[in-house]
């Protein structure tokens, strides 16, 4: 199944504005609105908290991803020291999944 992937600015995600499609063909960006609108997935919003609390640092972008045939967001941070961390959740339910220092 062909993989999507779902990037968020900041701003926009934080505002509620549309969300910017990785090809900017808005294909992607509006099966996303559907997902979240039907309920399927949850607000990406509250996953960006959960991975501030966990490493404090500025959000670089958000996507959504179909892995092993479950969507996965994947919010992308920078801490203080200007590495780079990858959080992962299940983007049914919120569930963390895991980190991983991007090198």
């Amino acid at each position: 199944m062909r993989q999507m992937l779902i990037l968020l600015s900041l701003l926009g995600m934080l505002l509620g504005s549309r969300w910017a499609s990785a090809d900017d063909d808005g294909e992607d960006a509006e099966l996303a609105r559907q997902l979240r609108q039907a309920g399927e997935i949850v607000a990406a919003q509250q996953l960006v908290e959960d991975a501030r609390r966990r490493r404090p640092g500025k959000l670089l972008e958000i996507e959504l991803e179909k892995e092993a045939g479950r969507y996965v967001y994947e919010i992308e941070m920078v801490d203080a020291r200007g590495r780079v961390w990858e959080y992962f959740y299940d983007a049914a339910t919120g569930r963390f999944l895991r980190e991983k220092l991007d090198e």
